[in-house]
């Protein structure tokens, strides 16, 4: 089996309080070649293990790779909570007899695939075998767990640079997107060295036409382009790169460099996502921001148990609308339905990206 490059974070321990920030550490691991991410909860108390929880769900949200978590594991519902939060394994410590103990019971009730154990050679506890082999998927070793190196991720290529329409001064426009929004971030040009670079490393390299140079995307700035998709148009003229954006692709420091409006009509965007993400963004200012008369703002002062009542009421709404002939009923209580949704969503800290996350692991 291949060894895995693994970015290691640990949280709360006293050793790395001044270590980088955990969820900008995660992100970087996980654009550098790491395989998986390992979190270790460190927390002595309660209340560090509840942020803590709360920043795996962050690095959860940032990983594009899978994220295994531990520590501070007392019942099987602390194995609930780091699964919620996006976990994709979840390490019992078998250093603990308690965490042993917990084997059978969390693998029956959350699945083998989704519980993982760390073993080493301090270990004064030793999980029987057979324990290990029918309800651990995974066993890790603390003593081999070695530094991250950053790697290189080639991409497979199916163009070769000749195939592609060169311009007069012999380069290719690249239009850039943001991969998650399809947001268009910039406008740069390619030549051939830099097309291979790109390539080789998956890190988006442009030629600099004033310059007349090699152009890595970031390298001054740290703002790299980690690429997810090239394609080319109908002409090979022209390449469309869809990547991971870190910070802003501006050098302006906006997050496109599509910021001036020049001209525009009134439209509804109705591009689903962005509705939702939109809907969602005026709940949650209407959280932090109060505004007199809001229904938004009644709900929230209410509390969860008022919008749990109308999730209910909607939900019932629903049903009869589903039985009646005109689809059209359908249509307004869904949308009261997932409004009452969203707001139970940012009362308890939920987006859209979790949700979509979770749907597309399934």
């Amino acid at each position: 089996m291949m060894e895995k490059n693994r970015g290691v974070i640990r949280l709360n321990r006293e050793s790395e309080k001044e270590e980088q920030n955990p969820v900008i550490l995660a992100r970087h691991y996980s654009d550098n070649g790491a395989d998986e991410i390992l979190v270790f909860d460190c927390s002595r108390t309660e209340e560090e293990h509840e942020a803590a929880v709360g920043m795996i769900k962050e690095i959860c949200r940032v990983s594009e790779v899978p994220v295994k978590a531990g520590g501070h594991i007392e019942r099987a519902e602390d194995v609930k909570k780091l699964l919620y939060a996006g976990c994709a394994k979840v390490i019992l410590n078998y250093a603990k007899q308690g965490n042993i103990d917990l084997t059978k019971e969390v693998s029956k009730r959350f699945g083998k695939e989704k519980i993982a154990a760390s073993v080493d050679s301090s270990d004064v506890v030793s999980a029987p075998a057979a324990l290990a082999e029918e309800y651990v998927s995974e066993l890790i070793s603390m003593d081999e767990l070695k530094p991250f190196k950053e790697q290189l991720r080639p991409l497979s290529c199916n163009m070769e640079w000749p195939e592609f329409k060169l311009g007069p001064d012999g380069l290719v426009p690249v239009v850039v997107q943001d991969y998650r929004t399809d947001e268009v971030l910039m406008v740069a040009y390619m030549n051939e060295e830099a097309f291979h670079k790109t390539i080789e490393t998956g890190k988006m390299t442009y030629f600099s036409r004033s310059r007349q140079a090699l152009w890595l995307k970031g390298e001054t700035s740290g703002h790299f382009q980690y690429v997810k998709e090239l394609r080319v148009d109908c002409d090979c003229d022209t390449i469309l790169a869809k990547v991971s954006q870190t910070g802003a692709a501006c050098h302006t420091g906006n997050h496109s460099c599509f910021f001036h409006e020049i001209a525009k009509t009134e439209y509804q965007n109705t591009n689903p996502l962005k509705v939702f993400e939109n809907v969602y963004q005026v709940i949650g200012d209407r959280k932090v921001h109060p505004k007199e008369g809001s229904y938004t703002n009644y709900l929230f002062d209410k509390g969860i148990d008022k919008i749990l009542k109308k999730i209910g009421e909607e939900s019932a709404e629903l049903i009869i609308a589903a039985k009646n002939p005109n689809p059209e009923e359908i249509k307004y209580e869904m949308s009261d339905l997932l409004y009452h949704a969203m707001v139970l969503m940012v009362e308890r800290g939920v987006t859209w990206e979790d949700i979509t996350r979770e749907l597309a692991n399934r």
